[in-house]
């Protein structure tokens, strides 16, 4: 198996955790009564992140752990595919 196949496995393993974590935030939003639209989730995910982000910082004053664990899976995925991309190309 060659590097640029095993950084993008890699990544889509990012993703899938990215996924999970952004799962997670819609169930703890959910939780606090917020209304969670399950038809434009896609759409809406950068919206119920930022909500998340600002009910963890004003219950204990620091954004909350799925915060972190969606936007470094995401942008470990994005970092991943780029290089994945350029090896496969040479």
């Amino acid at each position: 198996m060659a590097l640029n196949e095993i950084l993008l496995y890699m990544a889509l393993l990012s993703v899938a955790w990215g996924v999970v974590s952004a799962i997670v935030i819609a169930s703890f939003l959910s939780q606090r009564g917020i209304k969670i639209n399950i038809i434009f989730f896609r759409i809406l995910i950068l919206k119920y992140i930022h909500q998340y982000y600002q009910i963890t910082e004003s219950e204990d004053g620091k954004p909350g752990p799925w915060f972190y664990s969606y936007v470094v899976s995401m942008n470990l995925a994005l970092f991943l595919a780029i290089i994945g991309l350029i090896l496969r190309s040479r």
